[in-house]
């Protein structure tokens, strides 16, 4: 009789384990991700980033940049995330980041070049203080030191 009850228990247990395994089956069919989307503002951050990245590379290696690159002029139109809006605090600065990463290719500057750049990053860091403020570690790691 013992082993009539166990050998019915065992069958409810497998086969009430076996249902739960299906449940939890058909639930993870169920999820739906929402995969985070950059803006096209965010894509160009990381552009300029790695733009000048390689520039403070250029300028530690002694060669001097030439070329300043014509896409980071769509920081005035860039789309912005849907919780950000262009303000006259983020015009303003992008308007001030423009002239200064254009002087960083000014060959007739009296300035130096290693200080045209920093004073370029360090612009970045400010405008990040009062807008998006979590990449400013990241950014300043592109000063020259």
């Amino acid at each position: 009789m013992k082993n009539f009850f166990f050998g019915i228990l065992t069958l409810l247990l497998f086969f009430g384990c076996n249902h739960a395994k299906e449940e939890v089956i058909a639930e993870k069919d169920e999820v739906v991700y929402d995969m985070y989307q950059p803006s096209e503002m965010a894509n160009l951050m990381n552009q300029m980033f790695a733009e000048n990245l390689q520039l403070k590379k250029d300028i530690l290696e002694g060669k001097i940049p030439t070329e300043f690159p014509l896409d980071f002029l769509k920081i005035h139109t860039a789309e912005l995330s849907e919780f950000k809006s262009r303000n006259e605090t983020f015009q303003g600065f992008s308007k001030l980041f423009i002239e200064s990463e254009k002087e960083i290719f000014n060959t007739e500057s009296q300035v130096p070049l290693e200080e045209r750049y920093n004073n370029t990053i360090n612009l970045c860091v400010s405008c990040h203080q009062t807008e998006c403020t979590g990449p400013i570690t990241r950014i300043q790691k592109l000063l020259i030191k």
